[in-house]
């Protein structure tokens, strides 16, 4: 039994190659492409569950096929970056990516990554499908934020931590708590990298992200969505 459908996409016919046999031994079903205008082709004739996707690319780059593949609601993309630095993960999460990998990376490091972010949250039966507090419309079903006139998409991977934290609204969520119960065990410490999604997730519900009302920071704890609507905080870690 197949463990899932990837399509490699990378200008590198080396990487390439090294990753399909790196998938296909862990038993994954693998395709690949070498642009991103051919990567939408494939998205459509192979229906991956996951796309891996190098962000510098010759044609149309890596953040372009991004945002064009990113209207399936059940895929999920991981983007292949040389740049470790926030901004370029930030960017990557902007363009509808649920994860980024910073090249070189370990073969354990890419197969953790890609089961965290084939990793679905389970909806209690009880889950509200909408939440609205204000002038913010959350749509789970829809996977959209609605702020006044702005409708945005969320990601897989924003949809469930934007879930488990509404669903444990007005209470301090540890960042333990938070990368285990959204990411996995294998995610338990890595308060950095939770912190690059909460600032993304922000840019999408805060009117000012730099001063977010909703989603605010418990120092030395975690996160807090507020239901109970607050004056802006100064606050973005």
């Amino acid at each position: 039994m197949s463990a899932g459908r990837i399509l490699v996409v990378d200008d590198e016919p080396q990487i390439r190659r090294i990753m399909r046999s790196t998938l296909t031994s862990a038993g994954y079903e693998v395709d690949d492409a070498k642009t991103g205008e051919e990567a939408l082709l494939k998205v459509r004739e192979f229906r991956p569950d996951l796309v891996l996707l190098d962000i510098n690319m010759r044609g149309m780059g890596g953040l372009a096929a991004c945002r064009a593949i990113r209207g399936d609601a059940n895929l999920a993309i991981i983007m292949l970056t040389v740049h470790n630095t926030e901004a370029a993960k930030v960017e990557a999460l902007d363009a509808g990516a649920d994860d980024f990998v910073t090249k070189p990376f370990s073969t354990p490091e890419l197969l953790a990554r890609i089961r965290a972010a084939l990793r679905r949250l389970p909806v209690p039966q009880s889950a509200a499908s909408r939440l609205e507090i204000g002038e913010l419309t959350i749509d789970f079903t829809a996977r959209v934020v609605i702020r006044g006139a702005n409708t945005t998409h969320l990601t897989p991977k924003e949809l469930d931590l934007l879930r488990y934290l509404t669903q444990h609204a007005n209470e301090a969520v540890p960042h333990r708590e938070l990368l285990q119960a959204v990411w996995g065990p294998d995610y338990g410490d890595q308060v950095e990298y939770l912190r690059v999604f909460i600032k993304s997730l922000r840019k999408k519900i805060e009117l000012n992200p730099d001063h977010p009302q909703y989603i605010t920071t418990e120092p030395w704890v975690g996160y807090r969505f507020n239901r109970i609507q607050s004056p802006p905080s100064d606050d973005n870690g």
